[in-house]
């Protein structure tokens, strides 16, 4: 039984260092979009790179673009850190069940 319960535990670890990837990954967008906030305010004109083509949008609409790329993010971040908690708690749990387990030997 140890050996499948630390199994699990590795495998329940390594979900968790993906997760904490993903989560670093959702941050460093927001923070991106962030900065596109600040930088549409104080420019008269802004610009969308569409494939390899960048064209002049209105600011308005790119703001709103970002804030619906933002709220999306904001969601995904949001589940992230559920699934990440729920993670670290079953890793506590397993964590001590191998614990209580060497110690009955």
């Amino acid at each position: 039984m140890a050996s499948t319960t630390i199994n699990q535990l590795q495998l329940f670890q390594q979900n968790l260092q993906n997760i904490v990837q993903q989560k670093q990954m959702l941050e460093s967008q927001m923070m991106e979009i962030d900065s596109a906030f600040e930088e549409l305010k104080t420019t008269p004109k802004s610009y969308k790179i569409l494939g390899k083509v960048m064209v002049c949008v209105s600011t308005e609409k790119l703001n709103l673009e970002l804030q619906n790329k933002k709220e999306v993010l904001q969601l995904r971040f949001s589940t992230v850190e559920k699934q990440e908690i729920m993670l670290t708690q079953n890793i506590e749990k397993i964590q001590q069940e191998v614990v209580n387990e060497l110690k009955k030997k």
